[in-house]
């Protein structure tokens, strides 16, 4: 591909729609304008990235379409059921012929919190079905996905439900913590629980997939619906998170992606804020709607939650007691991942 100055009126749009483009000051040989010699390869591995996260987009949404029936009721609350004392009679009286192998012991561990998982707009837990069966493959024994209605029109009404969703499970199980992983606007009505609504008492760790923390500029024709006017930069939701809550308990992960076409701006997508303990993570190469489905996301996602239960050990090692998450803004950590 030949670079010339007729497509010097065409940067500013090509910028526009491949913000990963270096800013772009001035063609070779053109006095004064001496930084294009790399912009067609530049261009060309840009396009190649975009159309193979693009395609890979298309087939998610083809896939989730088929199983969105499948998700749309609420999940079966799994029945708790006493085990069985080892004297215990069968009820037959007599011996079973065959008897199963004994149970290899176990070391004692740390039980993990039950991970609940919180859908995106216009959405429901089907989106997670790759997610959970890679959790419960690496150990997660409790995984929850909840459904609110895409009737939902408040997002603090919708984080109210969530706090009663959260004290049955805890109920439930016995456990005092969770850790959730919410999508999108799963991710905003999370966070809502935990600054305002007293929710880092029960959410120990939140990852965020593509969540809007800063407001999102896409789609204005969408302002029709008030939960989307409630995820536009400035709403009064939106500022709400952004006012203080010293001593806040909750570690939070947020993963944004540079190809995601749904945050605008891309980087709203990142959280920051003095009084939150966060861990920003750059995925590249994918989309808004793969955030949830892809391995390797799925791969720091637990990396996230293993990270927290470390951190909890090593604590305890030194104290002898579980301790509250550190305050403070974390930037960078693992640096990010590339889905090529």
């Amino acid at each position: 591909m030949k670079v010339t100055t007729a497509a010097l009126p065409l940067l500013p749009l090509i910028q526009r729609l491949l913000p990963g483009l270096p800013s772009v000051s001035g063609l070779p040989g053109i006095p004064g304008l001496p930084g294009l010699t790399g912009l067609p390869g530049r261009l060309t591995g840009l396009s190649l990235t975009l159309l193979k996260a693009s395609a890979l987009e298309a087939a998610i949404l083809a896939g989730h379409l088929l199983l969105y029936p499948s998700g749309i009721a609420q999940e079966r609350r799994p029945t708790p059921t006493l085990p069985s004392s080892p004297g215990s009679d069968s009820g037959s009286g007599s011996e079973d012929p065959h008897p199963s192998p004994p149970t290899p012991p176990r070391l004692p561990a740390r039980p993990s919190p039950p991970v609940v998982l919180l859908h995106g707009f216009i959405d429901n837990r089907s989106v997670f079905l790759l997610l959970r069966r890679s959790l419960a493959q690496h150990g997660r024994q409790q995984i929850e996905s909840l459904n609110y209605s895409p009737l939902t029109c408040d997002i603090r009404t919708a984080a109210e439900l969530l706090g009663r969703h959260l004290e049955e499970i805890c109920e439930r199980t016995g456990s005092e913590r969770v850790d959730i992983v919410g999508h999108s606007l799963g991710g905003l009505i999370a966070r809502y629980y935990v600054q305002r609504l007293g929710g880092d008492l029960r959410v120990r760790t939140l990852v965020t997939l593509g969540t809007p923390h800063a407001g999102t500029r896409v789609v204005p024709l969408a302002n029709a619906h008030p939960i989307v006017r409630q995820m536009r930069p400035g709403s009064a939701v939106i500022e709400e998170l952004s006012r203080p809550c010293p001593g806040c308990r909750t570690r939070f992960v947020s993963f944004w992606s540079d190809l995601d076409r749904v945050m605008d701006p891309l980087e709203t997508a990142c959280l920051d804020h003095p009084d939150l303990t966060v861990q920003n993570v750059r995925v590249s190469g994918i989309g808004h709607l793969a955030l949830p489905v892809h391995p390797a996301v799925a791969t720091g996602i637990r990396q996230a939650l293993d990270a927290v239960e470390a951190e909890a050990d090593e604590a305890d090692a030194r104290t002898g007691a579980r301790t509250d998450a550190r305050t403070g803004t974390e930037t960078g950590g693992r640096g990010g991942l590339t889905v090529a």
